[in-house]
C-alpha cells in the first residue's frame, strides 16, 4: 500500500515535496503491483516561519502533519497491510513511529544522523532532527508529545558519514550511545550484503525501514537536498536494504529526500522505481 506524504519542513515547497508524484509518474505502483494509498494532505507545508522557542519551521503545521501520518500509518497496520511511505523528506519519521509498537526495531538508513535539535540545527528544518525526536532528544514541539516513540537501542543507524566539520561533529557527539551505529565506511569493510541478513536474522520482534536516498552515494543519485560524499553505490544500497525489505517481520517502509528539482528529466525518479522494485520483490503480497 503506497502512501504519499509530501512533507518538505523547510516550508518552502522544495522538490522533496514533489517526488511521490514524480515516483508516481515513474510507474513505482505498476512497478510493485501496490495498491493505491493515496496521499497524507495534511502533510504540505507553507510556513517558512522558524519559532523561536522550540527552533523549528513550521511547528504547528509539523504536529498536524505528524498526527494524520500516524492515523494513516495505524489503520493500515491495523489491516494487516505494509505501508510504503513517500516522502518528501525525513520530518514523516516521527509521525510514522508514532503509530508504531514502542518495542519497534527502527532500520535508519540514512547519509546524516538527523541528530541535531532546535539549538544546534542550522535550517530549523524538521529533517535535521527526526531521529534525536523519535528517541526523545530532539524538540517536543515537532511531535506535540514528550519523550521517546522508539526505544534507543532498538535503533541502527546505518550509512551516515562520519563527521567532517565543527557542526556535524557536534551532531554526531549529540547521538544517544545505546544508538547502534555503523557508518558509511565500516558497513561497506563488513559488506553491505551481510550487514543487511545479520539484521534481519539477529534482530527480533517488529520492524520500520526508514530510507533516505542521501545514503547513495551522488556518483549515482546527486538529485538529493544535501548530498554526501562517499556513501552507498546503487548495489551496495540494494545488497543492504533486500535484507530488510523483505524481512517477514517488517511492518513498513519509508522512502524520502528524493529532490525532483534536481531531476529535470525524470531519470533519476525512473532509478529509484527500479531499486525499489527490485529490493521488495513479490515477497509480501500486502503492499
Amino acid at each position: 500500500m503506497i502512501v504519499d506524504a509530501p512533507l518538505d519542513s523547510s516550508g518552502a515547497g522544495r522538490g522533496e515535496e514533489r517526488a511521490p508524484a514524480a515516483l508516481r509518474r515513474a510507474g513505482l505502483l505498476d512497478a510493485l503491483g501496490a495498491d493505491d494509498g493515496g496521499r497524507v494532505d495534511e502533510a504540505l507545508l507553507r510556513d517558512t516561519v522558524r519559532d523561536p522557542a522550540s527552533g523549528l519551521i513550521a511547528a504547528a503545521g509539523l504536529r498536524r502533519a505528524g498526527a494524520a501520518l500516524a492515523s494513516r500509518i495505524a489503520a493500515l497496520l491495523t489491516d494487516d497491510r505494509r505501508p510504503l511511505v513517500l516522502g518528501g523528506d525525513c520530518a514523516i519519521l516521527p509521525g510514522i513511529c508514532r503509530a508504531l509498537p514502542p518495542t519497534t526495531e527502527l532500520w535508519f538508513v540514512d547519509g546524516h544522523p538527523d541528530f541535531y535539535d532546535g539549538e544546534t540545527s542550522q535550517t530549523g528544518e524538521a529533517a535535521d532532527m527526526d531521529l534525536s525526536v523519535i528517541t526523545g532528544h530532539g524538540p517536543s514541539a515537532a511531535t506535540g508529545q514528550d519523550g521517546a516513540s522508539l526505544d534507543p537501542g532498538r535503533v541502527h543507524l546505518l550509512g551516515h558519514r562520519p563527521p567532517t566539520d565543527d557542526s556535524s561533529r557536534a551532531e554526531t557527539a549529540r547521538i544517544d550511545p545505546a544508538i547502534h551505529q555503523l557508518p558509511a565506511p565500516e558497513l561497506l569493510r563488513q559488506g553491505a550484503a551481510t550487514v543487511g541478513a545479520g539484521l534481519v536474522s539477529g534482530g527480533n520482534g517488529p520492524a520500520w525501514l526508514h530510507l533516505d536516498l542521501d545514503a547513495v552515494d551522488p556518483r549515482d543519485l546527486p538529485a538529493v537536498t544535501y548530498p554526501e560524499p562517499d556513501g552507498l553505490r546503487w548495489p551496495d544500497l540494494v545488497a543492504l536494504v533486500t535484507p530488510l525489505a523483505r524481512a517477514d517481520r517488517l511492518l513498513g517502509m519509508s522512502v524520502t529526500d528524493l529532490n525532483v528539482d534536481e531531476d529535470p528529466d525524470g531519470r533519476h525518479a525512473r532509478r529509484v522505481v527500479e531499486v525499489l522494485a527490485e529490493v521488495l520483490g513479490a515477497a509480501d503480497p500486502r503492499p
